[in-house]
């Protein structure tokens, strides 16, 4: 049986299910990772970050350009 035959004879109704289950199932894994992590430490940089001075790619601090 080639895939050409698998798909034609499945029903299109299948595939907005399959889409739904696939995006619950990653989206309860993420959920689950960010609220039980034991690694606050690293959540708490990852917010801090747009926030801290940094420097510009050529090596400069600050925000202006020339």
């Amino acid at each position: 049986m080639s895939l050409s035959e698998l798909m034609s004879g499945m029903k299109l109704a299948a595939f907005p299910t399959i889409a739904l289950v696939i995006f619950l199932v990653v989206f309860a894994v993420v959920t689950f990772r960010v609220l039980f992590n034991r690694d606050r430490e690293e959540y708490e940089r990852a917010a801090r970050m747009p926030l801290e001075d940094s420097t510009n790619i050529d090596g400069r601090h600050g925000g202006q350009q020339p």
